[in-house]
């Protein structure tokens, strides 16, 4: 299964109406390579196996195809394991990527070697958000002027904070989506993403949420779709989640705290 269909609430200016859309199936896809955990990715859970081969070729784990002796792949309670058997003559690159990889990757997750290390625990539930889809479209109408790297080359993401009446307070830019979040949380003091909420310019994915859990933001707002993996996960941790984000219309997938319930 690559899709699933979520309920929604749709916001517009002039009022809401109840939904439905089509999301992405995200999972954690460990990759072993001659028994050794070295990677965790987070993917769609189709084509498993050309995956782990263009994995292998593009972290240059191995020179051919030829040099992959053996290639298996099997579902687990908590993701995919694709295991992978490669030629003797490539296991030492193996063992020394393996003690640098947690430092060489932007993605949070793909220098964890095993599926039980992707949902770490949380410390805290995340809080009601005091904030109004006014504010939301308010911060939509405001991000470009926060974005100069964005403006002048049209390859960065960024992510920002919004106090609840959508006023911008702070942002950040990256070419990498979670360097923006991670950049953001980095520059405000602790327990301050609390005072608002979270607007990113990009897709919704499991880490995103992830960090703004971490962060304590009560609300994400995100300009693009959530997979089914983030849904999730901010229903677990009660994030209120916003998705799609658009200057007329935004999807409500998880509104835990009825905060935009009351527009119906």
């Amino acid at each position: 299964m690559t899709t699933r269909v979520e309920p929604i609430l749709v916001l517009t200016r002039d009022g809401a109406h109840a939904g439905e859309r089509t999301i992405a199936i995200e999972t954690a896809v460990a990759i072993e390579v001659n028994g050794i955990g070295y990677a965790v990715l987070m993917a769609t859970p189709a084509a498993l196996a050309d995956l782990a081969t263009g994995f292998l070729l593009t972290e240059r784990l191995i020179d051919a195809l030829a040099d992959i002796l053996d290639l298996d792949s099997f579902e687990t309670p908590a993701g995919w394991i694709v295991r992978a058997t490669v030629a003797e003559r490539c296991a030492g690159r193996i063992h020394d990527r393996v003690r640098h990889r947690t430092s060489d990757t932007a993605c949070g997750l793909c220098g964890v070697s095993g599926l039980e290390q992707v949902v770490r625990p949380v410390a805290r539930r995340a809080p009601a958000p005091h904030t109004s889809a006014t504010a939301v479209f308010l911060a939509l109408d405001a991000i470009r002027a926060h974005q100069p790297l964005t403006a002048a080359t049209g390859a960065l993401h960024a992510a920002a904070l919004c106090d609840t009446a959508g006023a911008i307070v702070a942002a950040r830019e990256d070419v990498g989506r979670h360097n923006a979040l991670d950049k953001l949380i980095g520059a405000c003091a602790p327990g301050r993403l609390a005072d608002g909420f979270v607007l990113i310019t990009s897709r919704i994915s499991f880490e995103m949420v992830d960090k703004a859990l971490v962060a304590g933001a009560p609300l994400l707002v995100g300009i693009s779709a959530p997979t089914a993996l983030a849904v999730d996960h901010a229903r677990a941790q009660g994030l209120s989640l916003v998705a799609l984000a658009r200057n007329d219309s935004v999807l409500v997938l998880n509104d835990p705290h009825h905060a935009f319930a009351a527009r119906l």
